[in-house]
């Protein structure tokens, strides 16, 4: 059994998806889709751009989402379906991905629902009171302890359980701050302050949650193709009713990829594809179920190897 996956922000690089644009005319229309629906050129700074600007929250979320579309109608012009999936999964805006991939929502209404996610993400928390930390080498358990410890009244919780040592806290950002010395002291491998620009995951992202809502509730979203594993719930769902509701709950909830590679690997999932930019959930995935084979997909020559070998 095959699940295709989605990246999350953080797998943000100038030029990626250009070589899939330049060789599929599938692909070229996402990137265009994209520009209409967000009245603006996204795929120039996509290719020219640079970096600085391509990894704001509100450019990162649509353009990453943009290059995974556009993998995947390059896989589809090669003769996959999405329908031959048995799970779709994203890392945390991946779950967009991977819901449009699978038809539950149309490539201009993910993209100006990545838009919305972004900038209301960004104003949910002025810049410099929230953080994020990645600790290294402590389960999820002890990061949680670490996180409760840390708090002392403030935000401070488990935001992404990545793999089986990697978790990232976010909150208040003297809070994170303790967390990572917490962490120090309990053993952990590494424990670092994360480049980002606000407490993603976090209850400090409430007001963007209300955004989302709103937003949600203004579009069409119907059953995916390939029932989608949800963050928040570490397992899948095809009920456009509840998806909506997910989607809501993911922007202050935990992002469970440890926990959703896993079920996935119960159900008798043997292989993985990473559409769209980098490799990072490939690791990660290796690092939770050894088992699981893994493919990246983000150029014509990956496309090539997956769908001719």
């Amino acid at each position: 059994m095959r699940a295709f996956v989605f990246p999350g922000q953080g797998a943000q690089a100038i030029g990626m998806g250009q070589a899939l644009a330049a060789a599929y005319p599938a692909a070229q229309a996402v990137f265009d889709e994209v520009d209409e629906a967000l009245g603006e050129k996204l795929s120039a700074l996509i290719w020219e751009g640079d970096i600085e600007t391509l990894t704001l929250t509100r450019n990162a979320q649509p353009a990453l989402m943009a290059t995974s579309l556009a993998a995947m109608r390059a896989l589809e012009a090669e003769g996959a379906k999405i329908g031959d999936a048995a799970f779709v999964a994203g890392h945390s805006l991946g779950e967009y991905s991977a819901l449009c991939a699978a038809g539950a929502l149309s490539v201009a209404d993910t993209a100006r629902l990545l838009r919305t996610r972004g900038e209301a993400m960004q104003d949910a928390v002025p810049v410099g009171v929230g953080a994020m930390a990645a600790l290294l080498g402590l389960d999820f358990e002890a990061a949680q302890a670490v996180a409760a410890e840390a708090a002392q009244g403030e935000v401070c919780q488990a935001a992404n359980d990545n793999d089986p040592g990697q978790v990232v806290v976010s909150g208040h950002k003297a809070a994170v701050e303790r967390a990572v010395e917490i962490a120090k002291e309990k053993g952990a491998r590494r424990a670092m302050l994360l480049p980002v620009s606000a407490p993603f995951h976090s209850e400090l992202m409430a007001p963007a949650a209300e955004v989302m809502a709103e937003a949600l509730a203004g579009v069409d979203i119907t059953a995916p193709a390939a029932p989608v594993v949800a963050n928040v719930i570490a397992e899948a769902t095809s009920d456009p009713a509840k998806i909506r509701e997910l989607l809501v709950r993911q922007v202050t909830g935990s992002v469970r990829w440890r926990e959703s590679v896993a079920w996935m690997g119960a159900q008798g999932v043997t292989e993985m594809w990473e559409i769209g930019s980098g490799k990072a959930l490939s690791g990660m995935v290796r690092r939770i179920n050894k088992e699981i084979e893994m493919s990246a997909v983000g150029t014509p020559d990956d496309v090539a190897k997956v769908m001719h070998g």
